[in-house]
């Protein structure tokens, strides 16, 4: 078992259970670095002062908060210690919500918890009490010296922490246009909604890949190999330019009609995470 990223516990009212960070999710894409094209060596990267174009050495260095353009505050070292929170060790949970009322958008990074030896009761505990309301735990959490939200939730048997955006880091919608109802017209409406409907399919994530990531790596071992890989082009089909909005939906169905699938029940995305966290 890979280390664990935080030790601590999850307060549950006036209950402790000690338990670990461990994450849930990996980066699979090929990491590169820049080399220089003719000896085919690593290139470093200098930290250069924008004004004397000469290399700073880490210990010159100071952090700034730019607040206009080319203006910044200087910040030391004394006033992140006393921004930072205390360095709890706690998972608090302050309440429990339902969790169709939590925008997808504050959702970002999962973990799981893991219990510490002599706390598998009590973890086992509150995953079935959480499991059988069907509620979400908002709770806070330190990591790194910053304060995060974040989401408790169950998936099979295991207890799910998700770390979720701040109400201000969201963009407001009132930014930008979108088009009202009244562009739609209903025959468009009905034939669009049927094609919907028609791709309807239960929740499979094994169905979709990283083609991309797996492209690359067809490259790269025909390259150690000293051969050249060979891909399927993917050509985009071509938009005229005056659409037919009504014959591209026809021709939309027919081809979602020719595609065997197993279909299910319509769902959000929400609920299919219900649904896979059940």
């Amino acid at each position: 078992m890979a280390r664990a990223l935080w030790k601590g516990s999850i307060a549950f009212g006036l209950v402790n259970i000690p338990v670990e960070l461990h994450t849930a999710v990996r980066d699979s894409r090929p990491r590169f670095r820049m080399l220089h094209a003719q000896d085919k060596s690593p290139v470093r990267f200098e930290r250069v002062c924008a004004r004397e174009g000469k290399p700073v050495a880490w210990e010159e260095l100071v952090k700034g908060y730019e607040y206009e353009k080319g203006r910044f505050v200087v910040l030391t070292k004394e006033d992140f210690r006393t921004a930072a929170l205390e360095k709890s060790r706690t998972v608090d949970i302050r309440s429990f919500v339902k969790p169709e009322e939590i925008d997808d958008r504050f959702f970002e990074s999962a973990y799981y918890l893991t219990p510490v030896k002599g706390g598998e009761r009590a973890y086992a505990l509150l995953r079935e009490a959480i499991k059988e309301t069907g509620l979400v735990g908002i709770a806070t959490i330190v990591l790194r010296d910053a304060q995060h939200l974040a989401a408790l939730e169950v998936a099979g048997n295991a207890m799910v922490l998700t770390l979720m955006r701040y109400a201000e880091e969201l963009v407001d919608v009132s930014e930008y246009h979108f088009p009202t109802l009244k562009d739609v017209r209903k025959p468009e409406l009905q034939m669009a909604r049927t094609l919907v409907e028609n791709l309807a399919d239960k929740w499979d994530p094994s169905q979709y890949t990283d083609q991309y990531r797996a492209n690359l790596m067809k490259i790269i071992k025909a390259k150690l190999k000293g051969k050249q890989a060979h891909l399927v082009e993917h050509v985009e089909p071509r938009n005229a330019e005056v659409v037919d909005l009504m014959e591209r939906l026809r021709q939309s169905l027919q081809g979602a009609d020719s595609k065997p699938a197993s279909r299910g029940k319509r769902t959000t995305a929400r609920s299919r995470k219900r649904a896979h966290a059940a």
